[in-house]
């Protein structure tokens, strides 16, 4: 894989009132940067303040004419802030850290810059802005009332609370307008954004990256081709077409897709490959072949057993023993190279609005799905994707609903 940094580290801060998606983007960036190998992490000021403050703070204490809370919010920013700056590069592992408060007012984003540009730093400010009232509620619904603050608490009380907090910060609030700063905005998460003095590859990259996401929930199913001749020569690679018992699946799955999906019309995609075209050839919708989804390269291997490999090739096999994440076969591809490869699928994943069902290889569908569950890049090339079986992930604010359904028949 190609570097991604230079020899300094990016800071990423969020920006916008409550209840506009701040945190959601902020995990969504690290684990697609934890995907492409980049050490990420989201300081969150307001685990600072349930951990040291306590969780359940009444509207009040963030009134910015309580001078108390003000003081006591922004001990807090400062200490998450300080610790940031303790783990990113020289002096700690990290690479890109990202400073998840509201910053809404212009004093606070120049306190942050300031004390980032005495580390070297030129911080990139993210924006959040929700026009739409529904994405608001939504949002308050979904994810805020789950929150420590308010555990235990009437539903419709919670409600009315944090939306008096909502209108605290809306008193204070300034949006980014600041022309010498570096910053993005992304309004009503991802239906228009816009960058100012963005510079970098990186930078560019998770700018195209938040322009792509999208908070409208909708499930990603997955599932391997069904049973090849070569899966029954247990042979890699190749383009064999399927066993009987891999078209027997194929219908299976066809049928249970119907159900599961009901009226509902999803986007199919499949590899180029025989197998997986095959395998989505009963659906009753049209499926899309993508070279992207081709399975791993296996180079000089292509069409031996892993026998024959430790035999003809000892060294190789060995190596791939120790590390199966980076090791490339001869003329061939590795994990890392298929994860590279996958990236417009990713943004593909994001931007759909619609059911997905993806028909693809063990190790296509293992980068897909370590990335849509924040899975360490090294299990990876490890994760258990069984044949003929779907995978089911409904993706969250925070998290990912998965439930895995066997179609043995």
């Amino acid at each position: 894989m190609q570097p991604l940094l230079s020899s300094k580290p990016l800071v990423l801060v969020m920006v916008g009132l409550p209840a506009r998606g701040k945190t959601f983007i902020a995990h969504k960036l690290v684990r697609y940067l934890g995907w492409l190998g980049v050490e990420a992490r989201v300081f969150n000021v307001g685990n600072y303040r349930r951990e040291h403050l306590g969780a359940q703070q009444p509207a009040t204490f963030f009134d910015p004419d309580n001078p108390a809370g003000v003081a006591a919010r922004r001990k807090m920013a400062e200490a998450a802030l300080d610790d940031l700056l303790k783990w990113l590069r020289p002096a700690g592992p990290g690479e890109v850290a990202i400073y998840d408060a509201t910053n809404a007012t212009r004093a606070r984003r120049d306190l942050v810059h300031e004390v980032c540009a005495a580390h070297g730093i030129e911080p990139i400010f993210v924006e959040s802005v929700a026009t739409d009232p529904d994405i608001i509620a939504t949002t308050i619904l979904h994810t805020k009332l789950r929150m420590p603050d308010y555990a235990g608490m009437d539903p419709e009380k919670a409600v009315d609370d944090f939306r008096a907090r909502i209108a605290h910060y809306e008193r204070a609030y300034d949006p980014m307008e600041e022309a010498n700063r570096s910053w993005v905005k992304i309004v009503d998460v991802g239906d228009r954004v816009v960058m100012n003095r963005i510079r970098g590859a990186l930078a560019n990259r998770l700018c195209f990256y938040l322009s792509n996401l999208h908070i409208v929930p909708r499930p990603v199913y997955l599932s391997r081709h069904g049973q090849s001749e070569y899966n029954v020569a247990g042979r890699i690679g190749g383009d064999s077409g399927l066993t009987q018992a891999g078209t027997a699946y194929a219908g299976r799955l066809s049928t249970w897709l119907r159900k599961e999906l009901g009226d509902q019309e999803p986007r199919v995609f499949t590899s180029s490959l025989r197998r997986t075209r095959q395998t989505a050839a009963p659906l009753p919708w049209p499926s899309r072949p993508l070279r992207h989804l081709d399975e791993i390269d296996a180079g000089i291997c292509d069409g031996m057993t892993y026998a024959e490999i430790a035999v003809n090739h000892p060294d190789d096999f060995a190596a791939r023993q120790r590390d199966k994440l980076r090791y490339r076969y001869p003329r061939g591809e590795s994990y890392q190279d298929v994860i590279e490869r996958l990236e417009p699928v990713i943004l593909e994943i994001e931007r759909q609005r619609k059911p997905l069902v993806i028909v693809a290889h063990q190790a296509v569908l293992r980068c897909l799905y370590a990335y849509m569950t924040g899975q360490p890049r090294e299990k990876g090339p490890h994760l258990e994707m069984p044949l003929h079986t779907v995978i089911r992930l409904q993706p969250g604010a925070y998290d990912v609903h998965e439930v895995r359904v066997p179609l043995d028949g």
